[in-house]
């Protein structure tokens, strides 16, 4: 493993076309065609269909030219409401599996999943969730690069696009990495490139090679010295979220849509159950409990309870969930997915409690931290409820 990559598990997830895609969910009887969103009747192209891209169009050209490479294309005036929306579903959805989640821009995030992987299994499996959870959700596709540091995954999702998913252990970073060309590089851009061109450097294994004396003239120390280091994929950048996340929630779409309600009720109980151990895990208390419920014609209900005190119990959080779901009245409703979020968070140190003389002396919550250590040291089926050991 090359010198300076740590142990961290880090995902970036890049939406493919995403404005583009967006826009094909509401009019289906475009796919398969050149579309290009934005640029007209002036402007920039702000994004291109696959069938646009191989005609040459990219983002950020001029409506000019994109109409001189696709005469054909079909041009579509952007909708930044809808975009903004869906972005923010699918943030909820990388947030349901790791509370260290940086959003890059509208369309791409990158994940810490360092700390998600006992709980959610190994990096390619989580990343293929996120992968199915999007598609069905939203009906767009991602792609998704694993690796251990920000640059090594970005580099991936690059390569695994369209719709594909690269993992890149820490031993194999050098021979994924070096026989690329350096434009895939992460932050190398025409001029970067052209300037390591007349240099003789073309591949991102020359450059590795190349000593930093020979890049400092031409990128000043600073610069020549970060080329070098990502070259070998050393990258000291960790993912920073960029507002403190003020719930804590985990969501579920069933394997089929179900209007068996013991079904429901298990899943509910299944992801208080996570919410509540990210909590622990966070040190932080809630106080109000939502579900949302999404039905097979892809409706959607919240509902939400404001408990007197916080908590990060499972079982009182679980019991506030299933009053919220009974009180539906959907138990004949079929039904897609599930989801138990809690919000108006603090910190544990923060909160006191005013002990009752009918309290044990060790309750619930005991319990719940003794099944965290379990699941912490030997995996998420170490100590499981029995009813969950049943899948819908």
């Amino acid at each position: 493993m090359p010198a300076g990559l740590g142990t961290r598990i880090v995902m970036h997830v890049d939406m493919d076309a995403f404005y583009a895609s967006v826009e094909l969910r509401r009019r289906p009887e475009l796919r398969g065609k050149p579309v290009i969103v934005g640029g007209s009747p002036r402007g920039v192209v702000l994004s291109a269909t696959y069938e646009a891209r191989a005609k040459g169009v990219r983002s950020g050209i001029s409506s000019a030219e994109a109409r001189r490479l696709a005469p054909n294309a079909i041009f579509l005036a952007p909708d930044f409401d809808s975009y903004s929306a869906v972005s923010k579903a699918i943030v909820a959805v990388f947030r349901s599996v790791t509370a260290v989640v940086e959003s890059a821009s509208i369309d791409e995030a990158f994940l810490d999943l360092t700390g998600a992987v006992r709980m959610f299994g190994r990096p390619m499996e989580i990343g293929e969730y996120i992968r199915a959870v999007v598609s069905d959700e939203q009906q767009i596709t991602c792609s998704v690069g694993i690796g251990p540091t920000k640059f090594v995954a970005k580099v991936a999702s690059r390569a695994a696009k369209p719709d594909g998913l690269i993992e890149v252990p820490p031993e194999q970073v050098v021979a994924f990495l070096h026989p690329l060309p350096v434009e895939a590089m992460w932050g190398v851009g025409n001029a970067t490139a052209q300037k390591l061109h007349r240099l003789g450097i073309f591949t991102v294994g020359e450059l590795a090679h190349t000593p930093r004396a020979t890049l400092r003239p031409a990128f000043g120390p600073h610069a020549g010295g970060m080329l070098s280091e990502l070259a070998w994929g050393r990258d000291r950048r960790r993912v920073t979220p960029m507002e403190p996340e003020h719930s804590v929630g985990s969501q579920e779409t069933f394997g089929r849509d179900t209007d068996d309600p013991d079904t429901v009720r298990r899943e509910l109980l299944r992801m208080a159950d996570r919410t509540a151990r990210r909590m622990r895990k966070q040190r932080m208390l809630g106080r109000t409990v939502s579900i949302s419920v999404r039905f097979a014609d892809f409706t959607e209900l919240t509902r939400s309870t404001t408990m007197p005190t916080p908590t990060d119990v499972t079982d009182e959080i679980y019991a506030q969930a299933l009053q919220l779901y009974e009180r539906l009245g959907a138990e004949r409703a079929r039904i897609r997915r599930v989801g138990v979020r809690v919000e108006q968070l603090v910190a544990r140190q923060r909160v006191y409690w005013q002990p009752q003389l009918t309290d044990p002396e060790r309750g619930w919550r005991e319990a719940d931290l003794a099944i965290d250590a379990a699941v912490g040291k030997f995996g998420p089926k170490a100590v499981q409820r029995a009813v969950l050991t049943r899948r819908f």
